[in-house]
């Protein structure tokens, strides 16, 4: 699996448990929390869908995007602990 994250020119990461009808994302008090309680980061593959992609895309429960990696990575390592350098 890691090679073929790795060879990905981008990926997509999907939030069923995260609402963009619910939250409103230019405000990240009102959708931080329910991201990081996102069942999302309990999964094995995390680490790996995370850091060797070039590109991951974030979406909702709706199917919107929401955030790409750059925009998240402080918070992703706030929650998994991956560095930053990795990213």
């Amino acid at each position: 699996m890691f090679r073929w994250y790795r060879n990905a020119a981008k990926c997509y990461a999907y939030f069923g448990d995260v609402s963009t009808f619910t939250y409103n994302f230019d405000d990240k008090s009102t959708w931080e929390s329910a991201f990081r309680a996102s069942s999302w980061f309990t999964c094995g593959w995390t680490f790996q869908e995370f850091v060797v992609p070039i590109s991951i895309e974030f979406f909702s429960r709706e199917e919107l995007r929401f955030r790409d990696r750059r925009f998240l990575e402080r918070l992703i390592y706030n929650i998994t602990g991956i560095p930053l350098k990795a990213f």
